[in-house]
């Protein structure tokens, strides 16, 4: 597998459930998101003038993976305001001795990258804090780019 970001987890709810829950996006990463997630085609993500990116999800396997290409990308706070421009986001999700784990993967997402600290920081909170609570107890955290921010000090331009 190439350079990138990755994380997992295992819940107790099955591969159905899970795929459900990750095209859910407004419910785990954000409610700015324009256009249907949970199909193939593009949509877009954005927060105030700090991040935006158009996303194209290539690939849609019921119950098994989930592929996002980032077509487009805008950062205010990196001097590569492109730096997520040509990168794969994948969410491979397999049934291991009866709980089901979930790998996310952000391929290109590289420690080289100006924005690899607060990139991997938000991917940690989205995806084992937000993207589990919503697949565990039905509700996940989106809209924490606020926070996040402040934490790491970038402001809105």
């Amino acid at each position: 597998m190439s350079q990138g970001y990755s994380t997992f987890f295992k819940v107790d709810q099955s591969p159905e459930e899970v795929f459900a829950a990750i095209n859910n996006v407004r419910g785990w990463w954000s409610e700015e998101i324009e256009g249907k997630t949970d199909e193939l085609g593009v949509f877009k993500y954005h927060h105030q003038d700090i991040h935006r990116c158009t996303i194209e999800v290539t690939e849609l396997v019921p119950d098994r993976k989930i592929v996002w290409h980032i077509a487009d990308n805008y950062f205010n706070f990196v001097n590569n305001k492109s730096e997520w421009t040509g990168t794969d986001i994948v969410f491979e999700i397999t049934e291991k001795d009866g709980n089901t784990e979930v790998r996310f993967t952000h391929v290109g997402l590289v420690p080289a990258y100006e924005c690899f600290a607060v990139c991997t920081d938000s991917w940690g909170i989205y995806i084992n804090g937000s993207l589990r609570d919503l697949i565990t107890k039905g509700k996940g955290q989106p809209n924490q780019s606020e926070q996040i921010a402040n934490k790491h000090g970038i402001q809105n331009s």
